[in-house]
């Protein structure tokens, strides 16, 4: 018989059960993930973020009396606390706020059947089918809430439906636990079908939105442990996300097709997702401030980027926002209270260097021991086993594995801080993802740390050059800034998606020719990184100025022949510019220019 109540126990198994689906479905939630941009990453966020609440749990089990069973209380800090200190990226940062949202709606209802200070008797009360549509109406109220310009097609949309469907349910008689949730499950999977008719970059793709098919297993979790509904295995990833749409959410795209156009069951404001797409950054952090000032916090942000969300409370608030300004978006938690583990990914590149970056860190390589002491030292963020090697020959005494996407902690800086043989410190973040993360570490460290920052590598060998170890902090600071200054920088990389830019339309897998101002030249498709490469330096090496070397920095994807047409080119078109070839071995970037 469908059971008619919920205990505090059958929420832990479902949070169990919940990590669990999403640790196997996450390679196909990334796949589907194309919204505000494709950084193929919903599936992980959202699998981290419940890692941390199951980590919780099971640290909260372990100091539960033998005979007897965590209580409502304790749980829903876990969910709520758990969610919000792990969760990673938008989709996780939503997700916490779903969880929160339910947590406090578990706790209120088990309190209002004890009396005003009562305690707890040996059998705490469950949860009815009115507290679950409770529940589930508070999650997506509280989700909306977090989210300053909520878009529908979104995993927004799919927690409201559940909570109109089980609502639905509720109302009938006589409604148990098992119909509120087969209710609210199918009405989230309409829903889910119907994401893909409501956001232009989901119908490009023929897809529904990934943040969304992760919240539909959420109810899938709920029906299996309490009514043993059957989740499908999900499907092994391949090629692109197009119709790649994860076995147990196939049924919702068919009986969504079926349903005809799907009901609206929000009001989207303020800006649309094409809006959004084109916001290069992700800044999240954690907030130390007064409850009373947030408000105005959030209508700063709201002049600073897209995709707001800030969820917590009680002078905690975990903060995300997709921006082209990382330094005003901080600067505004600065004026009102004390941002920290402050992290700043670029959503273009995501994948491909958290990819290099774990396989780095998977190979158990080891770095070389630190240099003699010197009066200043430096720490280079940097990725690539030939670019560690350059870093090292220039003099760098401490190296942190990250870059684009794959960003170090603060903490992972400090740690290279406090290691480097001399008092005073100079870090070159490398990329400007990083520079934020690297003046935090800095405003922490027990030595004297000067910051300079680099924006690529090859404003960080530039740097280098002009490093001085028995020189102090301040000198060598300003003298590596002008340094980095001079030097004219380029990179080629693929596209990885369509746009639209200043040089011109983009399809996935053109080659693109970058400079710091931005894309420069689109070699389309066949053509080859070397072509991009000529292509930019013919822009970058103008012939009326007084260049004397290009240095080419070869990474994953160049080829010995297309170094050789580039180096040839260089000697037929520029004959008074040298150029000099190294071996870097960088993610992402086939080819690194440094012009002096």
């Amino acid at each position: 018989m469908p059971p008619q109540s919920i205990s505090a126990a059958d929420l832990v198994e479902v949070a169990r059960t919940y990590r669990e689906i999403l640790g196997k479905y996450r390679p196909a939630l990334n796949l589907l993930n194309v919204y505000p941009v494709p950084d193929g990453d919903t599936g992980t966020n959202m699998a981290l973020t419940l890692d941390a609440v199951q980590a919780e749990i099971d640290e909260a089990l372990a100091q539960v009396v033998p005979g007897q069973s965590m209580s409502m209380e304790v749980l829903a800090r876990c969910l709520s606390h758990g969610s919000l200190m792990g969760a990673r990226g938008n989709s996780g940062v939503i997700l916490s706020q779903i969880l929160r949202g339910m947590s406090t709606a578990f706790v209120d209802a088990t309190s209002s059947r004890r009396g005003p200070g009562q305690q707890l008797p040996a059998e705490e009360p469950e949860l009815g089918p009115a507290d679950l549509v409770e529940a589930f109406t508070r999650a997506a109220d509280s989700a909306y809430a977090a989210v300053s310009n909520p878009v529908e097609g979104t995993m927004l949309t799919v927690a409201r439906a559940a909570a109109r469907g089980g609502e639905q349910a509720g109302r009938a008689s006589p409604a148990g636990v098992a119909s509120v949730l087969a209710a609210a499950r199918e009405s989230a999977a309409l829903a889910l079908a119907g994401t893909t008719a409501q956001l232009p970059a989901l119908e490009a793709a023929g897809v529904v939105d990934a943040g969304g098919a992760g919240v539909l297993l959420l109810y899938d979790s709920f029906l299996n442990v309490l009514d043993g509904w059957d989740i499908p295995p999900p499907p092994a990833p391949a090629g692109s996300a197009g119709g790649q749409l994860p076995s147990a959410l196939a049924d919702a795209a068919r009986r969504g097709a079926e349903a005809g156009p799907p009901v609206q069951v929000g009001v989207a404001t303020g800006a649309r997702a094409d809006d959004v797409a084109d916001l290069r950054y992700e800044v999240m952090f954690f907030l130390e401030a007064p409850d009373e000032a947030v408000p105005a916090f959030r209508s700063v942000w709201a002049t600073c980027g897209g995709s707001i969300v800030i969820v917590g409370g009680d002078g905690l608030y975990n903060c995300h926002i997709h921006t082209d300004d990382i330094g005003s978006a901080i600067e505004a938690a600065i004026e009102i209270g004390r941002p920290r583990r402050i992290r700043v990914t670029d959503l273009a590149e995501q994948v491909e260097e958290e990819r290099w970056v774990r396989e780095a860190a998977e190979s158990g390589q080891q770095q070389e021991p630190p240099l003699e002491p010197v009066t200043c030292a430096v720490v280079a963020v940097c990725a690539g086993e030939g670019v560690k090697r350059i870093f090292r020959s220039l003099g760098a005494h401490q190296l942190v594995a990250g870059g684009q996407s794959a960003n170090p902690s603060t903490a992972e800086i400090l740690d290279a801080i406090d290691a480097a043989a001399a008092e005073q410190v100079v870090v070159l973040p490398n990329n400007p993802n990083v520079v934020p993360v690297a003046e935090q570490a800095a405003a922490h460290a027990r030595k004297k740390v000067r910051v300079v920052p680099t924006a690529g590598i090859p404003e960080g060998f530039a740097a280098l050059l002009d490093y001085d170890p028995e020189a102090d902090v301040d000198t060598n600071a300003d003298n590596m800034a002008d340094a980095a200054a001079r030097v004219v920088a380029g990179e080629v990389a693929q596209a990885s998606r369509d746009a639209v830019t200043g040089a011109g339309p983009v399809r996935a897998g053109d080659w693109l020719g970058v400079s710091r101002e931005g894309i420069e030249v689109v070699a389309p498709a066949p053509s080859t990184a070397a072509d991009a490469a000529i292509a930019l330096l013919d822009v970058l090496v103008s012939r009326d100025e007084e260049y004397e070397i290009v240095t080419i920095l070869e990474g994953e994807g160049a080829h010995t022949a297309d170094t050789r047409r580039i180096v040839a080119w260089l000697s037929e078109n520029r004959p008074g510019v040298s150029s000099d070839v190294h071996h870097g071995g960088q993610p992402l970037y086939p080819y690194l220019f440094s012009i002096e």
